[in-house]
C-alpha cells in the first residue's frame, strides 16, 4: 500500500470514529431524556434513573443493594436513596436475604411490576414504530452491534482512556 493509501485509510478511520463519537453522544443525550420520560410514565414522582433500576430488578429478580450498585457503577448510599424512594411509592419491597441476614433483597411489588410492564410496552411500541421500515435482519444486526459496543463499554475503565 502506498503512503497516500495509508493516509487515506487513516483519514477515513478518523472520520468514522468522529461519526461514532457524535452519534453516540446524540444517542446518550436522547436516551437520558427517554429514560426520564419512561420513569415518569411509571410514576410522576420518579427520578430519571428509576426506570432503569426497575428494569434491572425485574430482570434479575430479588437482588441485593450492593449488586444493584455494582451493575450501575454507583455507591450503596446512592442506590439506597433511590430504592427508598421506590419503596415509598410502593414499587419495590425489601426483604431480609435468607443467605445473609445482614443484607436485604429488593424485588418489584405487583404494582411496580405492572407499571414497569406498561411503560416498557410503550417503549417497545416506539422502537417498532421508529424501525418499521427496517428489515428484520437489519434490526438483528443493529442489536448485535449494540451488544458488542455495550460489552466493550462495560469492560473499559474510562478513566484510563482520558488520562484522569
Amino acid at each position: 500500500m502506498t503512503a497516500a493509501g495509508r493516509k487515506s485509510d487513516e483519514v477515513a478511520a478518523e472520520e468514522a470514529f468522529l461519526a461514532v463519537e457524535r452519534e453516540v453522544a446524540v444517542l446518550f443525550r436522547r436516551g437520558r431524556a427517554r429514560t426520564a420520560e419512561m420513569s415518569r410514565r411509571v410514576h410522576p414522582a420518579l427520578e430519571g434513573v428509576a426506570y432503569s433500576l426497575l428494569g434491572h430488578i425485574e430482570e434479575t429478580g430479588p437482588v441485593r443493594l450492593t449488586d444493584i450498585g455494582l451493575h450501575f457503577g454507583v455507591g450503596k448510599p446512592t442506590i439506597s436513596r433511590q430504592i427508598k424512594a421506590l419503596e415509598g411509592l410502593g414499587l419495590v419491597v425489601r426483604e431480609v436475604d435468607p443467605l445473609d441476614r445482614r443484607s436485604s433483597l429488593v424485588s418489584l411489588t405487583a404494582d411496580g411490576a405492572e407499571r414497569y410492564r406498561r411503560a416498557r410496552e410503550g417503549r417497545m411500541a416506539r422502537f417498532r414504530a421508529l424501525m418499521a421500515t427496517w428489515q428484520t435482519v437489519d434490526v438483528e444486526r443493529f442489536a448485535e452491534l449494540l451488544e458488542r459496543f455495550n460489552e466493550l463499554t462495560g469492560e473499559v475503565d474510562v478513566r484510563r482512556l482520558d488520562g484522569s
